[in-house]
């Protein structure tokens, strides 16, 4: 009989130092990665290989007063400290942010021996190992009652959530992006706890597989509209393209009724959703594709426009075609528009928050922060840092500049960046997942802005800037929609549409793969609970 039982964590951390070895053997150093920073990439030929490059930096968190380096003129401090994986940081009209920490659903079935060096590479890449951790999957209120800076309050309002990213909120309703729907929660500005069940507005496509699990949530600034992220199910279809129906693709969803429908496709995995202030324009970061070698293919961030489609699989950064997918769609790539700004390849950028009313230096008065969570697969490192990218006349202009640094020492992590934001009092927040603390980067001479600003502005409206006293808790408007209610069953995504219906092929067509901007129901509607008591 054989032992079924899992290998030690540092038996397993020695085979995969061997397929490292191996990886690392890969590829070129000769390349200059700025040469992919800026709306002009330098695009290499592609390589490809057994095992793609790999190097990984081992997490090894932050010890006694270590912290990130910031350039001069800026100031950084620990916000909070003591979280389980935190990666998205969401401030409130009335100042108070929201730090949602979450792990992955784990259980993704493996599609290709590779896949099984890929889950050992990310399980050092995360830290923790074999050691017990803190429990994760929920969203921590802080509030700072003096805008000095310093949290006062710290109250955990939602727990036991199911590997939640993204947030938004308008008109008393806290909406979570779990990695399986969106759910609506009542929530009055200056309440510390969330008592109400949730409602299901609008289910999003999950397991079994969930390759990219986040999904990031952005309000419209009309409040109409939340829009969200669904990356893809695979790296470059390998699961098939009808594991990614609705997937790779940003979803516009009627705040009201739930009904969705695909915004923009072929974004492999887009997150950091937000509009730049003061304009209708959505703007994303997105993980581009992976084993195409270390300089290829490079991360971008782009404004994303409705009903554009942005290559993958098909093509990359436009027309380039990526030669691996089967069958080929020329038409498809012929409709690919480029993004607007590379970051470089296998930057792994997450976050991304305009400064537009932040209390930080002029230099830092008009452009856009990016988290760059860090590579694994180049055989130099890339990413792991926050940049900056100027804007000018409204468009991305010049390099992007190091604002947060520090994180990798060597062949060791001290953290890695993932959500950024700009608090109550204007300074920079930035939610680091392996280090499990939030950051924040204000200005040295300590200047605040006048009044706090939500991370969703909503044109025409204005919110209590000021800390309140907590509200009574508002009763749930609507229970969940479960099996052997009187209530009317929660209807399917392909019922919600809105224009979206999925294609059925013609006699013509000679491949019956789903187009990029279908919608198919969800593997299964997210299982509603209410939350646990903080």
């Amino acid at each position: 009989m054989s032992d079924s039982r899992p290998l030690p964590f540092a038996l397993r951390a020695s085979a995969v130092t061997v397929l490292l070895a191996l990886g690392a053997c890969n590829g070129s150093n000769e390349f200059d990665a700025s040469q992919q920073i800026g709306t002009d990439p330098v695009l290499p030929e592609p390589e490809q290989s057994l095992l793609p490059d790999l190097k990984v930096a081992e997490v090894v968190g932050w010890s006694g007063d270590a912290k990130p380096s910031v350039p001069d003129g800026l100031a950084v401090s620990a916000y909070a400290t003591d979280l389980a994986n935190p990666r998205t940081v969401y401030t409130l009209p009335n100042g108070d942010v929201l730090v949602v920490q979450s792990r992955g659903p784990g259980g993704e079935p493996v599609s290709r021996p590779k896949d099984l060096i890929r889950g050992w590479i990310m399980s050092i890449a995360h830290g923790g190992g074999d050691k017990p951790q803190k429990e994760s999957n929920l969203v921590t209120l802080l509030r700072d009652t003096n805008r000095d800076g310093k949290v006062d309050e710290r109250h955990d309002i939602l727990t036991k959530l199911s590997s939640p990213f993204g947030l938004a909120w308008f008109d008393d309703t806290l909406y979570v992006a779990a990695t399986d729907g969106v759910l609506a929660y009542p929530y009055r500005l200056g309440e510390t706890a969330i008592t109400a069940a949730p409602r299901l507005l609008t289910p999003l496509p999950g397991g079994p597989i969930d390759h990219h699990w986040t999904k990031d949530l952005a309000l419209s600034p009309d409040g109409r509209f939340l829009y969200a992220s669904v990356g893809s199910n695979s790296n470059i279809v390998e699961n098939g393209l009808e594991a990614e129906k609705g997937r790779a693709a940003i979803w516009q969803i009627d705040r009201q009724t739930g009904a969705a429908r695909v915004y923009a496709s072929g974004l492999r995995n887009p997150n950091g959703l937000t509009f730049r202030p003061g304009t209708n324009t959505l703007y994303a970061v997105v993980n581009e594709r992976d084993e195409l070698g270390p300089n290829l293919v490079p991360d971008y961030m782009t404004s994303v426009k409705d009903g554009a489609f942005y290559g993958w699989p098909w093509s990359y950064y436009g027309t380039h075609v990526d030669a691996r997918v089967h069958p080929s769609r020329p038409d498809m790539v012929e409709r690919a528009i480029a993004p607007d700004y590379a970051l470089s390849s296998h930057v792994a950028a997450l976050g991304l928050a305009f400064s537009q009313g932040s209390a930080l230096p002029e230099p830092f008065a008009d452009g856009a922060f990016i988290g760059e969570h860090g590579s694994w697969n180049r055989n130099t490192y890339n990413g792991y840092k926050v940049v900056f990218v100027p804007f000018q006349d409204g468009k991305p202009s010049g390099k992007a500049e190091d604002v947060v640094t520090g994180f990798i020492d060597g062949d060791k992590a001290h953290g890695r960046p993932v959500g950024v934001g700009i608090d109550g009092t204007g300074a920079l927040l930035v939610a680091d997942d392996a280090g499990n603390t939030v950051w924040r980067v204000a200005s040295a001479d300590g200047r605040v802005s006048p009044r706090p600003i939500g991370s969703d502005p909503v044109q025409g409206t204005h919110a209590a800037a000021t800390i309140t006293s907590p509200a009574p808790a508002t009763p749930a408007s609507s229970s969940p929609r479960t099996e052997g209610s009187n209530a009317v069953p929660s209807p399917s995504v392909d019922e919600q549409l809105t224009g979206q219906e999925p294609s059925t092929p013609s006699s013509t067509s000679t491949s019956s793969e789903p187009g990029q901007g279908d919608i198919a129901p969800a593997v299964s509607s997210p299982a509603v609970q209410p939350p646990a008591s903080p």
